[in-house]
C-alpha cells in the first residue's frame, strides 16, 4: 500500500527495531501533524524564549510517547468464517483486517463486517505473535465488533477519545496492524451521517483524506494517542456536498461505542441491532432510492423485487434517500412484520408486501455457540 505523497506518510519500524528508532519516527510523525495544522500559508513563527522552547519540546514528546503506545496498541486480525456463512458471497471465507486493543482484559474493538459470522478469529500483534481470540459482540446497529485475546497480549490498551471534539481538518493518525502494519497522517475532512447501501445508517461519522485501502478496522487516532474512529471503508467524496470529489475513508466514531459498550459485553449486540432487515442493496441517484442488489434467500428476493427497481414509499411514507427508507424501515419495536413498499418499475407504479426479519437471526454461528 503506498498512500498518496500528501499524505505525509512514514513507514513504521521493522519488527526488533530498537527505542531510537521508534523515537526517532515518532518524532516525524509529530513534527509533520505540526505542520499540517500551521497549514501552508502560515506566518513564520515568532522568535521564541528559552523557557517556551522547553515548553513546546515538552509537548512534542508528551505526544510522541502517546502516539506511540497508539500505534502499539493496534493488532492484526486474520478471520475465517464459517462454512455455511451468508456474508463469504461478499466479504470472503477468509478475511484480514485491524483491531485496537481498548481494555486490560485483552477486549479488541473492530469494524463489525471483519468479524460476521465468524468461526475463528486470530489477532496479530506488533511482534508477529499469533494469540486467538473469540468473538465478544457484533452490532448491526453501530457497525462494530468485539473481540477478546484468549492469551495475554502484552500491551497496553488505548484511551477512547471523543469523537466529537475532533476538529475540522485536524491531524490525526490513521494505523493499521497485521503483517503489512502502516500508518499515516490523515486530516478529517468532515463530519456528517451516513447511510450504507447495504441496509446501515449512523450518525456523526468521521471522513478523512487521504485514503487508504487497508481501511478496515483501522485506529484513527487524535495527537493524543486516544481512539476516535474506526475505520470501515473507502469513500468517493469524503469532503460531501457539492464540492470536487475527494477520496478518503469513512470512520465509525468511538462515541457510539460508549453508551452500549457494557450492553455488548453482556448480550453480543445492542437492542438497536433487532431490526426490520429486507436484503435490498440500493444507492441514491436524483432524489430517488434504486436497488442494485437482492442478497440471496431475503425477503426482498421472496417477495418478487428486482434490481432497477426504484423505491417510492415504505408503508405509504414517502422516500426520497437512504437515510428516511432505513428511518421508517426501523420504525417500532417489531423486527419481523410485514411491509408495504410502493415501487417504481418500467415506468409503472406498483405495491409489494414484504415479510421483514431480523437482520441477527439471520446470521451464521459456529457449531455449539
Amino acid at each position: 500500500m503506498n498512500p498518496a505523497p500528501s499524505s505525509r506518510s512514514f513507514s513504521a519500524p521493522e519488527r526488533g527495531a530498537d527505542g531510537r528508532r521508534w523515537c526517532r519516527w515518532a518524532s516525524l510523525v509529530v513534527v509533520g501533524a505540526t505542520l499540517i495544522a500551521g497549514g501552508a500559508g502560515a506566518a513564520e513563527p515568532a522568535i521564541e524564549t528559552a523557557t517556551q522552547v522547553r515548553a513546546t519540546l515538552a509537548r512534542l514528546e508528551a505526544h510522541k510517547e502517546a502516539l506511540a503506545r497508539a500505534n502499539a496498541a493496534v493488532v492484526g486480525l486474520e478471520v475465517v468464517a464459517v462454512e455455511d456463512a451468508r456474508s463469504i458471497a461478499t466479504l470472503g471465507k477468509e478475511r484480514q483486517g485491524s483491531g485496537v486493543l481498548i481494555g486490560d482484559d485483552g477486549l479488541v474493538l473492530t469494524i463489525g463486517y471483519l468479524i460476521l459470522e465468524a468461526d475463528q478469529v486470530d489477532l496479530v500483534a506488533g511482534d508477529g505473535r499469533h494469540v486467538p481470540a473469540r468473538v465478544v459482540a457484533y452490532d448491526l446497529a453501530s457497525g462494530f465488533g468485539l473481540v477478546q485475546a484468549l492469551a495475554p497480549l502484552g500491551i497496553a490498551p488505548a484511551p477512547l477519545g471523543v469523537s466529537a471534539a475532533v476538529a475540522a481538518d485536524e491531524p490525526l493518525l490513521f494505523a493499521s496492524g497485521g503483517d503489512e502494519r502502516d500508518l499515516s497522517l490523515a486530516r478529517m475532512v468532515s463530519r456528517r451521517p451516513f447511510s450504507g447501501y447495504w441496509e446501515y445508517h449512523i450518525e456523526g461519522a468521521l471522513f478523512t483524506a487521504p485514503a487508504r485501502t487497508d481501511h478496515s478496522g483501522a485506529g484513527l487516532f487524535n495527537a493524543d494517542g486516544e481512539l476516535v474512529g474506526v475505520g470501515s471503508l473507502v469513500v468517493g467524496n469524503a469532503a460531501g456536498g457539492n464540492g470536487p470529489a475527494m477520496r478518503g475513508n469513512m470512520f465509525v466514531p468511538v462515541d457510539l461505542l460508549k453508551p452500549i459498550l457494557a450492553e455488548l459485553k453482556a448480550r453480543g449486540s445492542s437492542r438497536n441491532s433487532s431490526r426490520a432487515w429486507l436484503g435490498l442493496n440500493c444507492v441514491e441517484v436524483g432524489g430517488q432510492v434504486h436497488v442494485v442488489r437482492l442478497a440471496a434467500d431475503s425477503p426482498a428476493e421472496a417477495a418478487g423485487l428486482q434490481p432497477r427497481d426504484v423505491i417510492v414509499a415504505v408503508d405509504g411514507i414517502g422516500v426520497a434517500d437512504l437515510a428516511s427508507m432505513y428511518r421508517t424501515l426501523w420504525r417500532g419495536d417489531r423486527p419481523d412484520r410485514d411491509v408495504v413498499l410502493e415501487i417504481r418499475r418500467n415506468g409503472e407504479t406498483m405495491r409489494l408486501s414484504v415479510h421483514a426479519v431480523d437482520r441477527m437471526s439471520t446470521l451464521s454461528r459456529p457449531r455449539g455457540v
